[in-house]
């Protein structure tokens, strides 16, 4: 893949979502929520004064809204700034 995030842009690959509860029942389609955890596969330089702090591997928990969502031969990647991550897991 040759996507290189610029300044402190993070791209993340999103956990896949839920396909069960813990009690054993299965979620159709249309009530899956959209994942709030994915994998760090590239990170930006940072800004001048400020370098990005996670790095490719990193697990990261993001908002349910945080990001863009673009696809890259044929999987689905968000695209965030960093300040967008809540918490490196």
């Amino acid at each position: 893949m040759n996507i290189q995030p610029l300044a402190d842009r993070v791209l993340v690959e999103a956990a896949p979502a839920e396909q069960k509860t813990a009690g054993g029942i299965y979620i159709p389609d249309t009530a899956k929520e959209k994942p709030q955890k994915g994998t760090v596969v590239a990170a930006g330089p940072g800004k001048k004064d400020e370098p990005v702090t996670v790095k490719p591997g990193d697990t990261v928990l993001f908002g349910k809204y945080a990001g863009t969502e673009i696809q890259v031969e044929g999987k689905d990647y968000l695209i965030m700034r960093e300040s967008d991550i809540l918490a490196i897991v």
